[in-house]
């Protein structure tokens, strides 16, 4: 999945993201959350997770 993006990233677009696992996959309680435009994504819940845009 191209739309992955590491915890830390700069610059993103604003809106809701949901955590996802390394590869992309459903997690059973993802953390979500709301950032606006500009800010950096935080750090996830376990190392290796990603995020994608809701």
């Amino acid at each position: 999945m191209n739309n992955l993006k590491k915890p830390g990233t700069d610059n993103q677009p604003a809106g809701t993201y949901v955590e996802t696992g390394p590869r992309g996959g459903k997690l059973d309680k993802p953390r979500i959350v709301e950032i606006d435009k500009g800010d950096r994504l935080p750090p996830t819940s376990q190392e290796g997770h990603k995020w994608v845009k809701k």
